[in-house]
Formats: C-alpha cells, structure tokens, sequence
C-alpha cells in the first residue's frame, strides 16, 4: 500500500531554450527531487547536474532518430513512477509547445499518475530575442504567429499560407526542411523583400544566426551551411537585428557575418 510519501508522480518540466540558465528555479526545485528523469535532445546536459541523484534516461527524437517512439515514452513515465514514485519528464522550450506534453500528461492521468506542469520558456520567443529581435513591435507587429514546420503527417503545416497574407510575426519551429516551400509561400504574396532571420542552436555556444530577405535566404542557408535544430522568424521586426540588412555580396559584409556566426 502506498503511502502520501511515494503517491506516483510524474512533473512535466520545461528546460527552455537551451542555455542551461534559462531554466526556471521551480525546474530546478523539481529536478532536486526526482528519482527518475526522461529527458530529450534538445535538453542541455548542464540541466541535469540538477538531479545528481537521479537516475538518468536519454529518450531524445531527432531526424530520422528515435531512441523511443512516444507510445513507449508514456510507458515510461508510468512504469518509473510506479516504481520509484518520482519522475520528471525534461523537455526542450516548453512542454505544451509542440512538446506533445498533453499527450504525455493524459497518458500518465489515465494510469493513476498524479501530474504537474512546469512551464519552460519557449524558443518561440527567447531565441528571437537573443539576437535583438521582438516578436512584438509598436507599430511594426500587433501579433505573432509559432508555427510547426512539420505536421505529423510531415507536411508543412497549412497555417504559414493563412500567415504569409498577414502582417504578423510568424516564428516557425522544425521549418527547416521545409525552407523551400516557406519561401515559395511568401513570394506568391509578392513578400520577396520581407526580412527573415534563421538562427540555429539558439541561446547555446554554437548559437548560428543569418538574417536576409525572402529572396536571398536560402542562398545564405547554402553558403553559411546552417542546420538544424533551428528557427525561423519572419516579418518586419527581423530589421531589429544588426545582422540584418548588409550587403552580403562585399568581402567586409561576409567576414561581418562569419564573425557573427557565433554568438
């Protein structure tokens, strides 16, 4: 019989961005009583020193690589906290942003799992803003739109068409393979010269960042061979970046941008 001392639990944790101190001190608080922690790819190592005791399991997706499909990752979550009594489940940015934390939770719910929920800070708006660009501007962007890149279906996801008609922000996540169609979308709107800024491994050491136009970005997606993870943010607010607006054909502009590579 189990005791109010080892009720089965499991905390949804959000880890943010991907610097270490962007994590919020109740994660942190989590993390310190946590027997067990399933964490993902985009989660900083640095995070987990947070849990010294706890043990540890990598249940990271990235392209092309799962080390668990989501179906045995909410087996998971129940079958550790039936056992140990605690597990933090660690998320890149935060858990109910394309993190399929309500999947999770309502799986853990529905097998006598109590759950909490710790909100992380979200790449949608911290990584902009680590290179100086607001989601939000007076007079400039009323509104944002986070957008998935790649529906579960892996298409690119029908709403980037709905917002290349407006004049909003539009911060798309997991966009990169769909970079060509993105563009596409917006040149049908005659948005050629609309800035956009892509940053990759944004907030960490290897933060990479390329700002340009509709027209030109993928062109310097090729030459500065950017990859993923990596965002993309469209719209007016881009001109808020230094990066932005250089004329990349001169040998100075270049080895401006190549020394702004690295944040």
């Amino acid at each position: 019989m189990r005791t109010l001392t080892n009720i089965p639990k499991c905390t949804i944790v959000g880890a943010g961005p991907g610097d270490s101190d962007l994590i919020t001190l109740k994660a942190v608080k989590a993390l310190n009583k946590a027997e067990v922690v399933l964490y993902d790819a985009l989660v900083n190592p640095e995070i987990l020193e947070h849990a010294p005791q706890a043990e540890k399991i990598f249940v990271g997706k990235r392209k092309g690589c799962h080390a668990y499909a989501q179906d045995q990752i909410n087996e998971l979550i129940v079958k550790f906290a039936m056992e140990k009594g605690t597990v933090v489940r660690l998320k890149g940015g935060d858990p109910f942003v394309f993190g399929r934390g309500s999947e999770e939770k309502n799986y853990a719910s529905k097998h006598g799992v109590a759950v909490e929920v710790i909100s992380g800070i979200s790449s949608a708006i911290s990584v902009p803003a680590s290179v100086g660009i607001p989601v939000t501007k007076r007079y400039t962007a009323e509104s944002f739109w986070v957008i998935t890149g790649t529906t579960s279906g892996h298409k690119l996801s029908k709403d980037v068409a709905m917002a290349a008609k407006t004049s909003a922000t539009v911060v798309i996540l997991m966009g990169m393979g769909k970079l060509a169609e993105i563009v596409a979308l917006y040149k049908e709107e005659a948005k050629e010269k609309l800035p956009i800024a892509i940053i990759q491994n944004g907030t960490c050491k290897e933060q990479k960042l390329i700002a340009g136009n509709i027209s030109n970005i993928e062109n310097l997606v090729k030459k500065y061979k950017l990859g993923t993870p990596a965002i993309i943010i469209i719209g007016e607010v881009v001109r808020e970046c230094e990066a932005y607006n250089k004329e990349l054909s001169t040998t100075e502009i270049d080895e401006f941008i190549l020394q702004n590579l690295t944040i």
